[in-house]
């Protein structure tokens, strides 16, 4: 027998049904795939070992758990699509441009971007051209091989060809990583993969969307790059719908709505906080009133504490070394008078506005004894917060400094735990249909990395909420890594008229704060206990939430929200006073109505108010005066209906009734 000559090992692949495929040594995915079937491999992307994304080249060497990747798979086809069209698009752009180098070129949500390096920066005009070679290059199909390079060899590659950023990535990477190249046609660049087996599975359904400036490693220090941006989808009707979702949104954009219906403004003098004007403030006084009317319905009872609170409560919490860096901090210290004293002194005890309400409410739950026959204690308060963002992640109403929560914290015993998180679902739920969001998803956020508490207590907290997500019947997927530093939470992403998801509200389950802050109720035994403390909120803020709402709605807000719910005019001059009548009726029956007696035309006015989007415009004249009727034309339409003046104000009146989440 010949020693040298090695035995191999079976290798079993475990597919998705369960069945297993076993093959006398390593083998490829693209092997398993033409194994399973000539379609399959067709329409193979790459494969899936362990939950783990490679290519369809690499070797399986041992056992596992497999799955084939195709474009029914959306989102792992997607990020390897997304992923392969910024190489194509990076190989396109140094054929065109010749001495560009690439950087870094990562998939973001809906898309992708590469920035790239070059004496002249890239312009828009540059788009067309470059997406027309990326199309040239798919049609090449290219074979996408993976190569292991030494990691010296690498650096002193990429340097000789000038590509000197590729060379600081690679010495950058921690010792013993391997360096994989992929080879793509005969270009090449550094990447980590997976990939797909050829430029040709990349398909056409992809566009390049707009240029930008961005620093090297982000850092304003270094030297200034150009950043293109690209969209890839499955297939051109994904890639037209998405492109129609962008139009619609930039129609929706709730800064352009807000400027047409005078709603708000933002101003360099208070920047990220929000200047409400009436129609806007109108908005919010109606949805401040709805949330509050729900939660007193639910049990909740509103409280009001300070913006201005010692930095020791934020030391305690944690919070003051997770936020400290976005948190507004003054001295609490009058400055001396004196010419020579500093105006602040550095042993000045430092004050921050709250950047969250939590710290506060447990200070009003610590005011007295609390039994526990008195759990659980609702406490909301639509909490007036500051969070140093920085200037360029600021976006009008979305991303703000100051802003408003509809923010509450339920503090109870742990077996009220999954009552007290099935109400507040319910609750949610309710409120998310009446403000017009019947579709929302859940996810259960776990423990991150950086974080408060022994793992035992977070094996307690994860277990007791996704208890109480089974108790709910919501589906829910996982969201690992992403819970508070205090604790696990759900977080639930609603859907607009356009199908952009948004997440809003939330439900931390918290073990830790109570701890740390002493927070504590008497037990049916007559000990100190520490309840377990629920932080929730269903809106998030409503400056953001209203942005949603007017970009959901287009503007055209739900008659009980309309800022002006209807505007009387008449044809001519002659029915002034009839105008007037149904004005006073109108404003007698509670309805937020305006007279416009303006000399204009008819067709001016109602195209102005219609433009302003004013849900209903009643027009009158000689022959409705005579009949005592107004013509009613509702925004959206161009069909007018004549009815009785008692029938449209008492339509109009049950239509603007605020909703109760009774339906």
């Amino acid at each position: 027998m010949n020693e040298n000559v090695s035995v191999q090992n079976p290798v079993n692949l475990r597919l998705p049904d369960g069945s297993v495929r076993t093959f006398d040594g390593p083998v490829t995915g693209t092997t398993l795939a033409a194994d399973i079937g000539p379609g399959l491999l067709k329409a193979a992307l790459a494969i899936k070992v362990n939950g783990e994304m490679w290519d369809l080249t690499r070797e399986i060497e041992e056992d596992a758990d497999v799955s084939i990747v195709t474009k029914r798979d959306t989102e792992d086809a997607l990020d390897i699509l997304r992923h392969d069209c910024a190489h194509v698009m990076a190989e396109a752009v140094q054929e065109l441009f010749p001495g560009t180098q690439v950087t870094i070129g990562p998939n973001i949500q809906d898309g992708f971007f590469y920035d790239f390096a070059r004496d002249k920066p890239f312009t828009e005009d540059d788009l067309a051209v470059i997406e027309k070679r990326m199309h040239e290059i798919v049609q090449r199909n290219e074979d996408i091989t993976r190569e292991v390079w030494d990691r010296d060899d690498a650096i002193a590659y990429f340097k000789k060809i000038g590509e000197h950023y590729k060379a600081e990535i690679i010495s950058d990477l921690p010792e013993g990583e391997p360096i994989t190249v992929y080879r793509q046609g005969e270009w090449l660049d550094l990447c980590r993969g997976p990939h797909l087996p050829s430029t040709g599975k990349l398909g056409d359904a992809f566009k390049l969307m707009k240029v930008a400036g961005a620093y090297w490693r982000g850092d304003s220090k270094n030297a200034m790059l150009t950043r293109i941006y690209g969209t890839c989808w499955t297939d051109k009707k994904e890639l037209k719908a998405y492109l129609h979702r962008l139009e619609e949104a930039e129609k929706r954009d709730h800064r352009k709505l807000g400027r047409e219906m005078d709603l708000f403004h933002l101003q360099e003098e208070a920047q990220g906080s929000v200047f409400w004007h009436p129609q806007g403030y109108t908005i919010w006084l109606q949805m401040e009133k709805y949330i509050r009317s729900r939660l007193q319905g639910a049990g909740y009872q509103e409280i009001k504490t300070p913006q201005l609170l010692d930095s020791k409560f934020w030391e305690q919490s944690g919070h003051w070394s997770k936020f400290r860096e976005n948190m507004f901090v003054v001295p609490d210290e009058i400055p001396s008078t004196e010419e020579d004293a500093p105006i602040v002194s550095s042993d000045a005890k430092l004050m921050a506005l709250k950047p969250m309400n939590c710290p506060a409410h447990v200070q009003v739950f610590k005011q007295g004894i609390k039994s526990y026959r008195d759990l659980p204690i609702r406490f909301a308060e639509f909490g007036c917060c500051h969070r140093n963002e920085a200037h360029g992640a600021l976006h009008g109403l979305m991303r703000v400094r100051q802003m408003t929560q509809d923010d509450a914290h339920i503090f109870c015993r742990e077996d009220q735990i999954t009552s007290e998180s099935v109400a507040f679902c319910d609750l949610l739920a309710s409120v998310y249909r009446d403000l017009g969001f019947p579709e929302f998803k859940v996810l259960l956020a776990t423990r991150p990395e950086t974080r408060a508490g022994e793992d035992e207590t977070w094996d307690k907290a994860e277990a007791a909420l996704e208890n109480a997500l089974k108790e709910t019947g919501l589906e829910y997927d996982f969201a690992p890594g992403e819970g508070a530093f205090y604790g696990p939470k759900l977080e639930f992403h609603l859907s607009d008229a356009i199908g952009r998801t948004w997440q809003c509200g939330t439900l931390q389950l918290d073990f830790v704060l109570p701890e740390r802050l002493d927070a504590s109720f008497v037990g049916e035994d007559g000990n100190k206990h520490r309840p377990v403390m629920l932080h929730r909120a269903i809106l998030g803020t409503l400056e953001r939430f209203i942005g949603i709402m007017i970009e959901h709605y287009a503007g055209r807000m739900p008659l009980w929200l309309a800022p002006t719910q209807a505007v009387v005019t008449p044809i001519t001059s002659d029915a002034d006073d009839y105008a007037k009548e149904v004005f006073a009726s109108l404003e007698a029956a509670g309805l937020r109505a305006k007279l416009d007696l303006r000399n204009e035309k008819i067709n001016y006015k109602v195209r102005e108010h219609s433009h302003a989007k004013v849900p209903a415009i009643l027009v009158v004249g000689g022959r409705e005066a005579e009949q005592k009727t107004v013509s009613v034309r509702r925004l959206g339409s161009n069909d007018q209906t004549v009815s009785p003046l008692v029938d449209v104000v008492a339509a109009l009146k049950t239509e603007a009734e605020m909703p109760s989440g009774k339906a």
